[in-house]
């Protein structure tokens, strides 16, 4: 159904030397840019509009795998600030500062990591994670001071994730953690933002403009998403968390965490279900101690 009018250009003359489309290319982020191919989105048929995403996000994809590099620098980085005991920050705003908080939340459980070895700070705190917080990820100076609440310090490193690289509360964290001499690495889909100028190393995957004009928690937020995919999972199994692809380390919380565990007992421990269930019962879970047990 259709709310609004609409022509069939986009393209309008303003009284002045310049087009309105050159200049919001000059004062705009690149990720607020308008995508020639999806200006019709709004008459294609359902199958047509995810045919678009689909096409779209596989850009996301290729763009990361142009910064493999720096995600590789970062890694090193992260590997060794928690290998010193230090802790590593995810810090964003919206579906940056959420997806932040998903990778954090998923490493103790899967890896055995202690949860405040690696947090996540949000624009707006707890209730962002689920509604949206107005205003909150333009206040600079409630990231600087959620960071330095959290006991930041000289050491730790933090990860700040912003699609545009110009969110202030994220630009706010990432100043508070140079003050403070800690390792700071940026990933924005923006190499030419504030961000990726401000950061450390920088990783800025180009992954074009949105199907749908600056709605970056689309292509943005996949590829930040397939980045820290990328750090957390390098890293854990650079820390000895993983023995070869199984991981060793996973905290037996549920059900499904349990069973998992048994199976990596049976394989590395050669020996039955009933058995595996046994060595985690008088290791009360640890999946590496009940192989240590096993080859006794």
């Amino acid at each position: 159904m259709h709310i609004l009018d609409r022509t069939d250009s986009f393209h309008f003359e303003h009284s002045g030397s310049l087009t309105i489309d050159m200049e919001l290319k000059m004062c705009a982020p690149s990720t607020e840019a308008v995508h020639d191919d999806t200006r019709d989105l709004d008459r294609r048929s359902v199958a047509e509009i995810i045919e678009a995403i689909h096409a779209e996000d596989h850009k996301a994809w290729l763009g990361v795998g142009k910064v493999l590099a720096e995600v590789a620098a970062a890694a090193d980085v992260l590997a060794g600030v928690l290998g010193r005991g230090g802790h590593w920050f995810n810090v964003g705003a919206g579906t940056s500062g959420r997806l932040g908080a998903l990778d954090a939340a998923e490493i103790p459980p899967t890896f055995g990591v202690p949860p405040g070895r690696v947090q996540a700070v949000i624009a707006g705190g707890l209730p962002a994670l689920s509604r949206a917080v107005e205003g909150a990820e333009d206040d600079a100076e409630s990231g600087a001071t959620a960071l330095r609440e959290r006991g930041l310090a000289r050491g730790d490193a933090v990860v700040a994730l912003s699609a545009s690289g110009t969110t202030p509360f994220t630009l706010g964290c990432l100043e508070a953690a140079r003050a403070l001499g800690a390792h700071t690495i940026g990933i924005t889909c923006d190499a030419c933002s504030p961000l990726a100028r401000a950061a450390a190393i920088s990783i800025a995957p180009a992954v074009g403009p949105e199907v749908i004009a600056g709605s970056t928690r689309m292509k943005g937020g996949l590829a930040q998403k397939m980045i820290l995919h990328l750090l957390s999972t390098t890293v854990m199994v650079r820390l000895g968390c993983v023995s070869g692809n199984l991981m060793t380390c996973v905290r037996p919380v549920s059900r499904k965490l349990r069973e998992r565990g048994e199976r990596i007992v049976m394989i590395l421990a050669e020996v039955d279900r009933k058995g595996a269930a046994s060595l985690l019962e008088r290791t009360g879970g640890d999946i590496g101690r009940a192989v240590e047990l096993a080859s006794r």
